[in-house]
């Protein structure tokens, strides 16, 4: 079991007398359905699984025929026995909330103890259902590419190859069939991310550019570039709100993020140019379509592709633990990540090896604001290995 932190989690909170749904939203591949599965194994009660990602077409009607089977479990094992209900995928079904919500305010009503995970692979669209019908009913879980530490333990990978390789648990088994592993993490996790969770469950009426958007992401991640810049390079003619729109998206289906300016005044960061950042290095090195050896040997792209996999573990490991990730530039200095949280500022300086076309901003950054850490990862500072196995909120205390 190698996402044991959220398996406890929710083991905790189903046994609480307090009744919540438990919302588990994340990317592909990260082992939602897997910790569903082992959690109704040891479940004290019976349990009752139903994916609506399954090709015939699912509607409200579906929802509440799932939900009477887990009420008839749950009775027939006593009017006092807490049973389980597990819905997969539940955001791809129309107007799901408003149902979730009828049903879940009449077991509450009735005193029925069921309690309810609900699985989804767009966060973004989990997130609106929850809000829009659910307030005070509900809670929410991130679930997250797989980081270092669970991939060595997992696989034994040392950290060239989570670099490399990223944070995918179902490729990791084709490592030694490159085109093979590239041609997966290409087919079935970018693919079907992109068509299944953004585009069929999102309007977006350019979805061209969506996808261009997203290998401009790969293609410069760790760089921060302006929307302007961004259309030049995408040789479109839209416009900066379609793009920062479209940014956020791939950021919801755990694909590439635009990562804001750190400022005082949050009107200036939502302004600002975005330090574009992949959230799986996987993403990077398939797009790339270029081997570890060859990976390795070009300083410039296993520099970027260092500096990459620090930012997607600090924004993977921020998530739900009210940590805010940034970057800092002012002039031609810069400062490549920072952390917040509440009072706390921690700034990141990451030497990979690559060239910069900034300077180091460190001294400056400190000089305007009141940093606690600063931290250098990597050359002479602290080794990836060692920063990747800390926990992001052992920087921010």
């Amino acid at each position: 079991m190698f996402r044991r932190p959220i398996y406890k989690t929710i083991l905790k909170r189903l046994s609480e007398p307090r009744r919540f749904i438990q919302v588990l939203a994340g990317p592909r591949q990260t082992g939602k359905t897997t910790l569903a599965r082992q959690l109704m194994e040891v479940f004290d009660g019976p349990a009752h699984y139903a994916s609506a990602d399954e090709p015939a077409v699912k509607d409200r009607t579906w929802i509440e025929q799932q939900w009477e089977t887990a009420r008839f479990r749950c009775r027939s094992h006593g009017r006092a026995h807490k049973g389980l209900l597990v819905l997969d995928e539940l955001h791809k079904i129309f107007a799901w909330s408003e149902t979730v919500k009828r049903l879940w305010d009449e077991d509450s009503a009735a005193r029925l103890p069921l309690q309810v995970i609900a699985l989804g692979s767009s966060p973004l669209l989990v997130q609106k259902g929850l809000t829009e019908s659910l307030a005070g009913r509900f809670e929410v879980l991130p679930v997250t590419h797989w980081s270092f530490s669970e991939m060595r333990a997992a696989f034994r990978w040392n950290v060239e190859q989570f670099l490399y390789y990223g944070g995918y648990p179902g490729a990791a088994e084709l490592i030694g069939e490159p085109q093979r592993w590239a041609n997966y993490i290409l087919n079935s996790l970018i693919e079907t991310s992109i068509s299944r969770d953004v585009l069929l469950l999102t309007r977006v009426d350019r979805p061209a550019l969506l996808r261009r958007l997203f290998e401009l992401g790969c293609s410069y991640s760790g760089q921060i570039l302006s929307y302007q810049k961004m259309l030049g390079q995408l040789q479109d003619t839209g416009n900066t709100t379609t793009l920062a729109h479209y940014l956020q998206l791939l950021a919801g289906a755990g694909l590439v993020t635009g990562l804001p300016k750190f400022s005082r005044q949050k009107v200036r960061q939502r302004g600002s140019s975005p330090k574009l950042l992949v959230l799986n290095t996987a993403l990077m090195t398939a797009m790339a379509q270029l081997t570890l050896n060859e990976a390795r040997s070009d300083p410039e792209f296993w520099g970027r592709l260092a500096e990459s996999a620090v930012g997607a573990s600090l924004a993977n490991g921020a998530l739900g633990k009210g940590i805010e990730l940034f970057y800092w530039m002012e002039r031609n200095r810069e400062v490549d990540f920072v952390l917040r949280r509440g009072k706390t500022l921690v700034a990141i300086e990451v030497k990979s090896g690559r060239r910069k076309t900034m300077l180091p901003g460190m001294e400056a950054f400190c000089r305007d604001f009141p940093v606690k850490r600063k931290l250098l990862v990597g050359a002479q500072g602290i080794p990836l290995q060692d920063f990747f196995l800390a926990p992001v909120e052992s920087w921010v205390v």
